[in-house]
């Protein structure tokens, strides 16, 4: 299968890297530096199961992606419709998109800009970038997607690749289940630039996260929104199943570049804005966050 990673960054390099290893005609469209170092020395792979170069494709030119069957959409979100339109005239007619994108609205939006249907994928990885075509794996893997009518086989084709993956027709709540995890740790984790491990130990911080999570649940319930049961085991899971991982947004601000914050802590704070429901906790954190972006920047 011919695929195409839009935005390779460390989760499309990381499920890239494992498609390719197993067979599939794989091209990530990222920046020049990715590119340059892929056609140099082909992606590098550090992993339990493996490490070492594994040979793909690369380019910065969205039109690479015009013989792909199947297009992982790995942007940040505030990148969404603008890399939607550069994709948009290069997608073959029945090419597959699966959205690999943190916040809860990315597929919706991506469908309005493309005019096809989009599948959501909830993604569980602990995978950074550790340098130029270098991608590092520390932890899980698995996706959960939306249904569709070739979910079932994308999902066994995923699966041989090595991407546990299962279909889910509640993908929405798990997007959201998700988002609440993110919103706990990732704005501490980049104020901090601490992995997830030592954060939870740190003075005053599981008190904090416990009030993040307390205004995500509830700005959930008021969009109707149903989470499992053990939604705060699952959070505190984290800091075990991932305790050497620094988030995303860490990884962002480490490097001076925009992070997801707004479509992050800032999706609660809007959603909470709407419904009347004070999100003070969420707010500070976006705050915070928002005015280290400006002074990297």
């Amino acid at each position: 299968m011919h695929i195409a990673v839009m935005g390779a960054g460390a989760v499309g390099c990381y499920y890239g890297a494992l498609l390719a290893r197993a067979g599939h005609a794989v091209t990530l469209i990222g920046r020049p530096a990715l590119v340059e170092a892929v056609h140099a020395h082909g992606l590098w792979l550090e992993s339990a199961a493996f490490t070492g170069p594994v040979p793909l494709q690369a380019s910065t030119d969205p039109a690479a992606a015009r013989q792909a069957e199947l297009v992982l959409f790995c942007v940040k979100s505030g990148d969404t419709e603008t890399a939607g339109a550069q994709l948009r005239p290069h997608l073959a007619p029945d090419a597959q998109v699966l959205s690999l994108q943190n916040g809860v609205d990315n597929a919706a939006r991506l469908e309005q800009v493309l005019g096809r249907s989009v599948i959501p994928a909830v993604v569980y990885v602990a995978t950074e970038m550790a340098g130029p075509g270098q991608v590092r794996h520390r932890g899980r893997g698995d996706l959960v997607i939306g249904p569709s009518p070739r979910s079932a086989a994308l999902a066994m084709q995923l699966g041989q690749a090595g991407i546990p993956t299962t279909v889910s027709d509640t993908v929405h709540e798990a997007l959201w289940a998700k988002l609440v995890i993110n919103c706990v740790y990732n704005a501490l984790s980049a104020i901090g630039q601490q992995p997830y491990g030592a954060l939870i130990q740190a003075e005053g911080a599981r008190q904090v996260m416990a009030d993040v999570f307390a205004e995500c649940l509830a700005v959930a319930g008021a969009q109707g929104i149903t989470l499992p049961e053990t939604m705060c085991q699952d959070t505190v899971a984290i800091s075990v199943s991932m305790a050497g991982q620094r988030s995303s947004t860490a990884q962002d601000l480490a490097r001076g570049k925009p992070s997801e914050i707004d479509h992050l802590n800032g999706s609660i704070v809007r959603l909470g804005a709407a419904c009347g429901i004070a999100t003070p906790v969420n707010r500070s954190l976006w705050c915070v966050v928002k005015l280290l972006e400006a002074r990297a920047g």
